[in-house]
């Protein structure tokens, strides 16, 4: 990972040189585009080395416990609602 990290680097920065020479917005545009790209790889590869323990949970995973609901209060008839129009 640092080897793509050096290479993103190194592409970035050929990529500002040429457009310093040809005075392509574009170009410098896309060796900083490239340049954000390596730092965001290079936080993920920090965050991932040096804190493995910090995204994983203490102690035993939780246990799923079943706990039966109350149960729902009986629903009136179709007709009962309707005044027994509904049939």
């Amino acid at each position: 990972m640092v080897v793509a990290v050096i290479a993103l680097v190194a592409w970035a920065l050929q990529l500002m040189q040429a457009a310093s020479d040809r005075q392509d917005f574009s170009l410098m545009l896309a060796g900083c585009m490239v340049c954000s790209a390596a730092v965001g790889l290079s936080t993920v590869m920090v965050l991932t080395f040096t804190a493995p323990e910090a995204f994983s949970l203490p102690g035993p995973p939780p246990t799923m416990e079943f706990v039966p609901s109350t149960p729902s209060p009986a629903l009136p008839d179709r007709g009962a609602l309707a005044g027994g129009a509904l049939r």
